[in-house]
């Protein structure tokens, strides 16, 4: 037993001595805790200052700021998440700057089809609508399917029958014209006929340009801690064969869960789908314990981007803090926090 005592002495000496030099770790300290917060885009593309006059920037400012408002006040109020994503959501969906609902792109054969979906993070419950033609607010729709129905997805006729029997405000195929997106898709066809036709350009969008992206979603963490997310689209212009994207797919385009976060994608559909962006984002923080920046930056700046995906996402955790992350030049953004504050961005930071 003596024998060991100096064993025992030299081993703890050395112990104490490598704890010493050891590298110091910071922990770092627990997110200040939102009250409430709330989160929206736009759409992602190739939005450069350069291509956008000063009158059009202040119009979509003005419209982001509107519909972000709108949602605020509902949180600023006790209001519920779902409140006000869709309230927020249906402002942008009655404006023509944006591919969803009133500013729809057109398909191939000159229809517009619309997508939509919302999800609760309190209860993991979701509901979406694809390919509906006459439904005005496509979000609502989304809503009743999940709090009315024992389905998470209805699509195109009998998508638009349960909106008449639960009420829901439909409108002729004529509301969504607009003569900007119908250009569009003459210039498409236009280049089709010329075979001259590239992945990059076969879907313009006037106000995106030269790219495929208009999608517009919210994200909202109410007072009583819990997180909604919503999107809403017209699709791809020159969409063919009733097709539809991420935006009504639960884990791409929507995603909600209060042990985590909730999440609004929009981008280039099927590369979305492919990756399950939303889904994924989430699925890191809960079982790789990142952050949300960690995280969304993981998902957009290098998995979609290796998988040849283009677009962004915004997002908020369940302490309130943002995450607005795109690998375009640009997304149509705002966040505002408890306190009021108003971050809003279209283009890369250095030209906003």
């Amino acid at each position: 037993m003596k024998s060991l005592l100096p064993v025992l002495l030299l081993s703890f000496l050395c112990f104490a001595c490598n704890q010493e030099n050891a590298p110091q770790t910071t922990v770092e300290p627990t997110p200040q805790q939102q009250e409430f917060a709330i989160i929206i885009h736009g759409g992602a593309g190739t939005i450069l200052k350069k291509n956008m006059t000063d009158s059009m920037e202040q119009a979509y400012k003005a419209k982001l700021t509107e519909a972000i408002k709108t949602g605020y006040e509902i949180l600023k109020n006790g209001g519920k998440s779902l409140e006000a994503v869709q309230r927020t959501i249906n402002v942008m969906e009655d404006s023509p700057l944006f591919n969803s609902a009133k500013g729809a792109v057109f398909t191939h054969e000159g229809k517009n089809e619309l997508d939509a979906s919302i999800m609760d993070g309190a209860t993991l419950n979701a509901g979406a609508v694809a390919g509906v033609t006459t439904v005005r607010n496509p979000i609502n729709l989304a809503y009743e399917v999940m709090t009315n129905s024992e389905h998470v997805m209805l699509s195109g006729k009998g998508a638009e029958t349960f909106a008449k029997e639960k009420g829901i405000e439909l409108v002729d195929p004529s509301y969504f014209f607009t003569q900007n997106r119908y250009d569009a898709l003459q210039r498409a066809l236009d280049r089709e006929k010329e075979d001259s036709i590239s992945k990059a350009t076969a879907f313009y969008d006037p106000y995106i340009k030269d790219e495929k992206f208009g999608t517009v979603g919210c994200v909202a963490l109410d007072k009583n801690g819990n997180i909604a997310a919503g999107t809403s689209t017209g699709g791809m212009s020159n969409k063919r064969y009733n097709r539809i994207g991420d935006s009504p797919i639960i884990g791409s385009g929507t995603y909600a869960n209060n042990a985590t976060c909730g999440v609004s994608s929009t981008g280039w559909g099927e590369y979305f789908i492919r990756g399950q962006v939303a889904y994924d984002i989430s699925a890191q923080m809960e079982y790789a314990e990142k952050s949300l920046s960690e995280a969304t930056a993981n998902v957009i700046q290098e998995k979609l981007t290796k998988l040849g995906g283009t677009g962004g996402i915004v997002a908020l955790d369940h302490y309130g803090n943002p995450s607005m992350e795109f690998n375009t030049e640009g997304m149509y953004r705002a966040y505002m926090n408890d306190q009021g504050d108003l971050t809003l961005g279209i283009y890369k930071e250095s030209e906003n």
